[in-house]
């Protein structure tokens, strides 16, 4: 592996962190998140036009810039610094990859274009909260959490030529927001039980969409309600579904982990600014000591987390996939270093007004929606078999 990075791969961080600064400061973000959509649809036009956000790692042939995750994760490592809500993970990470992966040469050509423009935003909707499942981050997705033939979650019958679904998803990423819904749902009893994915317009008729009030108000999810709804089967009858869930799950941890240093190597350098201001007792905080260590020790387990999440990246073209383990290592450097952050920062931290508490969100938000940290560290051990059959030295 090589540590550094490419001329072209630090002109996109570059880039990026210089659009972001002068679009998405405190001021803007929180108007962003009043919005209907949720995000600033003209920073989202821009990142389009200016950097190709959206079709990053989609291929050139499609409209894309052609690059590996590897850029993905640094793009979204400046969008963690800046918490920029926007249809970025759940667009470019989550569906992009699925269309890529499962769909005809038809539904690449037509959907994938209108992606890499930003024209089309597009998510990921899995059945009841069961999206951590599902990318095979927590547990196995064998299936069963799309519904396993019973009651709950969504449930897919052929209706003629094409298909029609019924049941409901939680937790989806920009669902109320999202022009095309990527549905994973059950079809074909308990006999030939199975998982497929379907694609289905954002207005189509019998769809209900709903946004909740998230923890993280800046990753902004929906209720979604399938009525007996139309839709379109992605790919071919028979395609392994599962295991490009996986695959896009492996991918979407390494981006995760990425955005997580990013936030919070952002809420670090946020904290260290605010000490070496802050005067107490006719000093400034940050030359106390105890303040220095628990900083270091915060800057000592970014660094590893950072190291962790650039190597998850790089390793998703190499056929290793440690993305799980590099997410669960970012998270928990994010919820220390937002804690000390919110801490640090006396009474203001505790305040609305101060943006602290949205880094601290951030975590806790990921902590529910992808983790928690510990069972993605349980699954990756389960899936190594770290802990079968071999006996363990006292």
């Amino acid at each position: 592996m090589d540590a550094g990075f490419t001329a072209e791969q630090e002109e996109i961080r570059r880039t990026l962190r210089e659009l972001l600064h002068k679009r998405c400061g405190p001021q803007e973000l929180r108007a962003a998140l009043d919005t209907p959509a949720g995000h600033d649809r003209a920073l989202w036009t821009a990142l389009a036009d200016r950097l190709g956000l959206p079709g990053l790692a989609v291929p050139e042939e499609y409209g894309g810039v052609g690059c590996s995750v590897t850029e993905l994760a640094l793009a979204a490592e400046e969008t963690g610094r800046a918490l920029a809500p926007s249809p970025f993970l759940a667009t470019a990470v989550l569906a992009a990859p699925l269309i890529l992966a499962l769909g005809t040469k038809a539904q690449r050509a037509s959907l994938l274009p209108r992606i890499t423009t930003g024209a089309l935003t597009a998510t990921l909707g899995a059945p009841g909260t069961a999206l951590a499942t599902a990318l095979a981050l927590t547990g196995d997705n064998g299936g069963e959490w799309a519904g396993g033939g019973r009651a709950g979650g969504v449930q897919a019958r052929r209706a003629g030529e094409g298909w029609r679904l019924y049941g409901q998803a939680e937790q989806v990423l920009d669902g109320h927001s999202a022009g095309l819904l990527l549905v994973a749902a059950h079809t074909g009893g308990f006999a030939r039980s199975r998982t497929l994915l379907f694609l289905v317009p954002g207005d189509a008729d019998g769809v209900v969409r709903t946004r909740q009030t998230a923890l993280d108000a800046t990753r902004s999810q929906a209720r979604v309600q399938l009525r007996d709804v139309e839709a379109e089967l992605l790919g071919e009858d028979g395609a392994d579904v599962l295991g490009a869930l996986a695959r896009a799950g492996d991918t979407a941890a390494a981006v995760l982990a990425c955005e997580a240093v990013g936030a919070a190597d952002r809420a670090l350098e946020r904290t260290v600014e605010y000490v070496r201001q802050r005067e107490q007792f006719g000093r400034p905080i940050g030359s106390f000591q105890a303040v220095k260590h628990r900083l270091a020790d915060v800057y000592v387990q970014l660094q590893a987390a950072r190291s962790a999440a650039y190597y998850a990246a790089w390793s998703t073209a190499h056929d290793e996939h440690v993305g799980p383990l590099a997410l669960a290592q970012a998270l928990e450097a994010l919820r220390t270093a937002a804690a000390e952050a919110v801490q640090l920062h006396g009474g203001i931290g505790f305040t609305w007004e101060h943006e602290a508490h949205l880094y601290f969100k951030r975590a806790a938000g990921d902590d529910l929606l992808f983790g928690p940290v510990h069972r993605l560290r349980a699954h990756a051990a389960d899936g190594a078999g770290l802990f079968e059959g071999r006996e363990v030295a006292v």
